[in-house]
């Protein structure tokens, strides 16, 4: 069990639903630029460190 690849997932999956959340906000139209503005920038942080830890995570079983 590689406990930084399953980290590494967990924060993607938190990412995508973070840029799903802001985009749902963003048509909607019922929240604040402000939000929306933190929502989908911790989401694509969170995605960003989440497919580079996979990535860089070496499969040694």
């Amino acid at each position: 069990m590689n406990l930084k690849r399953i980290f590494g997932a967990l924060l993607t999956i938190l990412g995508i639903a973070g840029l799903i959340y802001s985009a749902v906000t963003f048509a909607n139209g019922s929240a604040s630029t402000k939000q929306m503005i933190v929502f989908g920038s911790l989401g694509l942080l969170f995605f960003i460190a989440g497919i580079g830890l996979v990535k860089t995570t070496k499969d040694e079983g």
